[in-house]
């Protein structure tokens, strides 16, 4: 039962569009287009958000600590409101604003587009450093599609075996392959971009990153292999023929070709050939040299072949130290590199990895960091693992070799800030991250993040210390770090201050506002809460203050309206425990299950009562107070959830059907390793790989599933991958029967209902209008809601505009969410009702203000009216807090037709940075620099 689930969570990945072949409910993209389900990348409107945490709870999973021992079972009679809210309700005064741990420029137009223009123009050699910086300014951006795309450029255009070691592994730990069971760390995926083997090879070329790496090679036929042994055991004979001379260790004489020998290096020759007596003897005594007598007989193999297979692991541990001790660079070379491709798990890398320091072998050293590294988190906890890495000692043993970087520690210290905060390893991890930081974005980054872990510890203080430094290194978002830092040591008005000293001298920003109502009081922090709302409506403190005031003032009704609007929009684990309390008080318990559970499926470690209660425990508590279900149950309520458009009670009822709350953030994984045939577990697989951006093995595990077994899952994940907005009429033709295929296979009405909604989407794509109003009819009749604004779209395509509203007022009527649905509504309003078309757009931003449309259109609307600067304004207001693609683009066209050549320019790039592909962007940034260019030429 529970890989089911997950069949139906990811068969509902299609949905409706106007202008693509088939989105996804996760696709970032907002246009104008957009379906009830789908959303911007912030991630908030109807569907999407339901998936999208489902799919991206691998993000952050982690292992559960036993913080707390096993929540006792009470009975029902035992349970009363003190039970369920022991700390009582939350107040005022305890609420704090999260500082986040990334890199927050105050113009994040101006950074994106710096950046854009570094790396466009730097070369080959700059760009995989240039590319980490860019995934540190996308870490804190709501879509990790960004930030694993920067990633993957980072590892494409590295030349380094460090670089390549240390990107491969944090992309292989952003798909938490750790979880599946049956896989091994060295597991090789298929292409140079990530395979162990390939990692270890010097030099780059961004394109054969992509390629298929030597793994899949076909090996030697046996009738070469039997030559190549052959022609080796020749060249491994004693050399007795040719030999004129004798090194002799103990008893024992090897024989050795002088000039040979001679060729191993600068030491051997002048010993051999120089003004020494040995160059005049025909037998040397070497027995105080430090190797033994087999030993030599394999270096003397080594002087005539230039070759190792024959020698077993601790020969060649005995030449490497030989080829130091006597500067044998094409020894140690070839020993190193011959070493390093024999480990191949923990337990050697463990044993080679001192040996490997203190010989300073390269590529040994980078070997056994690679098993480390591809074996986290788990390694994290090993001893001697931590100390090679969080040690000043470890560092300066790495540095030595070439093995600590702020590549590596910066890795390191985000899985530690993911794992335990507040840890001394996390600390040292950041401290030595610290000590590797040479340019500004690094230090600025660094600093910052140890003054939020210190701040996290309550050493105030050291704090201040590091928030400070960040700040003098130009992080001025580092500053509410400073007043939040000097607040805790009582220093109340003197935090004040700095938070107004920043907004009167820089451009406001929300959480410029929101930091500083905390140090004031009465109207005035009210004041600046509507403020920092007003600039930045994603920002959830201001919304949980009113509310928790609104329970102070025994409204308990109003405070989770106050809740409901954010929670609309945009789901997060703090706005939906604090609901559940509020429906606690209100003995509402199953509202508060169903909310703890959502956040339980979005965060399944989640410790509630400011970290005083395990979530799941709670759960336990709030069960007997309610209805139970059974599956048939879950079924319905999920088919119910999902059909009436509601996000929180589909998160629910997954996490209630899982009844694990591991399962649901896994989800993928878990499904995977639940799977209980080959070929469902191949298109689990498939799905993993392709969002984390591996398309031909994704649609390679979905052929391979499909040659086992047809089914609707292979199906659909094929037409998936290979949709695209820009298909050719042959390649849409092929979406089509796969999508037709996939529905003749066994399914749920679930599925089914999506699957006839995103058919219907391609035929109306290809102006069939008949197929696809069969289809969105068929999608309706299995209550599939979203299909009404398909539906809509082919009336509107038949200039049926009365129609097509009608069919969106009835979407807005069923949807619990309905902010797309107003957005989309608003489209189908003639040109005489102008009005209606505002007011639907400003109902559609009080619903969701991350939506970018509205602003697009009412700005389209001012550049109509002539008003350029009121036009500019609006789209300014929403790239404040939500840069975006549609809205930059829209700006610097804006100023292109307005003539400010220069801040179009700028938009461009920064719009590029976000999607360098985007066709219409570079177009206009071409044209626009040609215009700046005529004006210096002038």
């Amino acid at each position: 039962m529970q890989h089911n689930i997950f069949t139906s969570i990811r068969s509902l990945k299609f949905i409706d569009g106007c202008k693509s072949q088939v989105y996804a409910l996760h696709h970032s993209s907002a246009s104008s287009s957009a379906d009830v389900g789908s959303a911007p990348s912030c991630g908030g409107s109807v569907g999407e958000k339901f998936l999208h945490h489902l799919q991206e709870l691998r993000v952050n999973a982690k292992p559960a600590r036993n913080m707390l021992p096993p929540p006792s079972h009470h009975p029902t009679t035992s349970i009363t409101v003190d039970n369920l809210l022991p700390r009582g309700l939350p107040e005022t005064d305890i609420l704090e604003p999260q500082i986040e741990p990334c890199l927050k420029p105050l113009d994040m137009v101006d950074s994106l587009a710096d950046l854009y223009r570094r790396i466009d123009k730097s070369p080959e050699a700059e760009k995989s450093r240039l590319y980490l910086e860019q995934c540190a300014l996308f870490r804190g951006f709501p879509d990790p599609k960004m930030y694993r795309r920067s990633l993957r450029s980072a590892r494409q255009h590295a030349i380094d075996v460090h670089s390549k070691v240390v990107l491969a592994s944090w992309l292989r730990f952003e798909r938490r392959e750790d979880e599946l069971i049956g896989t091994s760390a060295m597991d090789c995926c298929g292409r140079n971009m990530e395979c162990p083997k390939a990692c270890l090879k010097p030099g780059y070329g961004p394109e054969s990153a992509n390629d298929r790496c030597a793994c899949l090679q076909s090996p030697i036929p046996f009738w070469d292999r039997d030559i190549s042994m052959m022609d080796e055991q020749e060249e491994y004979s004693s050399p007795d023929e040719d030999a004129d001379m004798s090194f002799c260790i103990g008893d024992e004489e090897v024989r050795c070709v002088r000039y040979k020998m001679a060729s191993l290096s600068r030491p051997f020759r002048a010993m051999l050939y120089g003004d020494f007596n040995e160059s005049r003897r025909e037998k040397i005594n070497f027995s105080k040299n430090g190797i033994s007598a087999q030993g030599m007989k394999a270096a003397e193999v080594f002087s005539r072949t230039k070759k190792l297979d024959s020698f077993d692991l601790p020969m060649v541990l005995e030449l490497l130290s030989f080829a130091n001790r006597f500067c044998c660079e094409e020894m140690k070379s070839a020993c190193d590199a011959h070493l390093a491709s024999l480990v191949s798990d923990m337990d050697l890398a463990l044993l080679l990895v001192e040996y490997a320091l203190e010989e300073m072998a390269y590529l040994l050293v980078a070997a056994c960091l690679q098993v480390f590294l591809r074996e986290l988190p788990s390694s994290m906890h090993h001893n001697y693992v931590m100390k090679l890495f969080c040690s000043s000692q470890g560092k300066e043993s790495l540095d030595a070799v070439g093995h600590a970087s702020f590549l590596l520690y910066y890795f390191l210290s985000q899985i530690a800030l993911e794992d335990d905060m507040k840890s001394n390893a996390t600390v040292m991890l950041l401290e030595r991250l610290c000590e590797s930081a040479t340019e500004v974005w690094q230090k600025q980054i660094a600093y910052h993040q140890l003054g939020v872990v210190m701040l996290e510890r309550k050493e105030y203080k050291d704090a201040h210390k590091w928030f400070h430094a960040a700040a003098s290194e130009g992080h001025i978002y580092s500053l509410l770090g400073v007043a939040r830092s000097k607040f805790k040591r009582g220093h109340k008005y003197s935090a004040y201050k700095v938070m107004s000293s920043l907004i009167s001298d820089h451009k406001p920003n929300g959480w410029m506002y929101q930091e500083r109502a905390m140090y004031c009081s009465g109207r005035e922090k009210l004041l600046d809460l509507e403020m920092a709302t007003d600039l930045d409506p994603s920002l959830s403190f201001p919304y949980k203050y009113r509310a928790v005031s609104l329970v102070e003032d025994d409204q308990l009704g109003a405070a989770i309206s106050e809740l409901n609007k954010i929670i609309g929009f945009k789901v997060s684990s703090d706005c939906l425990e604090l609901r559940a309390w509020i429906s606690i008080a209100l003995n509402d318990y199953q509202v508060a299950l169903r909310d703890v559970r959502a956040l339980l499926t979005i965060e399944p470690n989640y410790m509630m009562y400011n970290g005083k209660m395990p979530a799941d425990h709670l759960v336990e508590l709030l069960q007997p107070m309610v209805q139970q279900w059974n599956d048939a149950d879950c079924w319905m309520q999920l088919y119910d959830r999902w059909s009436a458009v509601d996000d929180i009670g589909s998160l629910a009822v997954v996490h209630h059907m899982l009844n694990c709350q591991k399962a649901a953030m896994r989800s993928l994984r878990l499904a995977r390793n639940f799977a209980s045939t080959e070929h469902e577990r191949l298109v689990y697989e498939g799905w993993i790989l392709f969002d984390t951006g591996h398309r031909e093995e994704a649609l390679e595990r979905a052929e391979e599933s499909l040659s086992i077994q047809r089914s609707f899952e292979a199906f659909f994940l094929k037409a998936y991958i290979l949709s695209d907005p820009h298909l050719d009429h042959e390649s849409i033709a092929h979406v089509v029967q796969l999508m037709e295929e996939a529905l003749t296979c066994p399914s749920d009405n679930l599925r089914k209902g999506q699957a006839f909604n995103n058919l219907g989407t391609i035929y109306a794509d290809c102006e069939k209008l008949d197929l696809a109003t069969d289809c969105f009819t068929r999608a309706l009749s299995l209550k599939h809601t979203r299909a009404h604004q398909g539906l809509a779209r082919v009336f509107h395509m038949k200039e049926d505009e009365k129609a097509a509203y009608e069919e969106m007022t009835k979407l807005i009527m069923k949807a619990r969410t309905s902010a797309s649905a107003y957005e989309k509504r608003a489209e189908y309003c003639g040109p005489n009702e102008i009005n209606m078309a505002k007011n639907d757009l400003v109902i559609a931003t009080q619903l969701d203000p991350l939506r970018t449309h509205p602003y697009r259109w009412r700005a389209a609307v001012l550049m109509d009216d002539h008003k350029e600067s009121e036009a500019i304004k609006e789209l300014t207001r929403a790239i404040d807090f939500k840069p975006d693609l549609q809205l930059l683009h829209l700006r610097a066209a804006f100023h292109d037709s307005m003539g400010d050549n220069f801040s179009a320019v700028q938009d461009c790039e920064a719009a590029l940075c976000l999607d360098p592909d985007s066709c219409e962007t570079l177009k206009l940034y071409d044209s626009s620099r040609g215009k700046v260019s005529k004006e210096q030429e002038k």
